[in-house]
């Protein structure tokens, strides 16, 4: 029995692997319960990863604004 990586694993749920890994890995999810396991692990946080929202805290988007307002008043004079 293959142990792939979760390299490995990443590449195939991107369907990034080669015919050859790609069917190595559905014959190991076919045997090996804890590669089905660890695939299922991988999807759950890629979908977790597609809902999060990011964005940047107030206190950086104020110290941009001000820099861009600084330099700017430097270039005028």
């Amino acid at each position: 029995m293959t142990n792939f990586t979760p390299e490995e694993l990443i590449l195939y749920l991107y369907k990034e692997t080669s015919a050859e890994m790609t069917a190595a890995i559905e014959l190991a999810l076919k045997q090996d319960w804890t590669i089905r396991e660890k695939l299922t692990v991988l999807k759950t946080s890629m979908q977790r990863l597609d809902t999060l929202k990011a964005s940047p805290r107030t206190e950086v988007v104020l110290n941009l604004l001000n820099y861009a307002r600084e330099r700017s008043i430097e270039q005028v004079q």
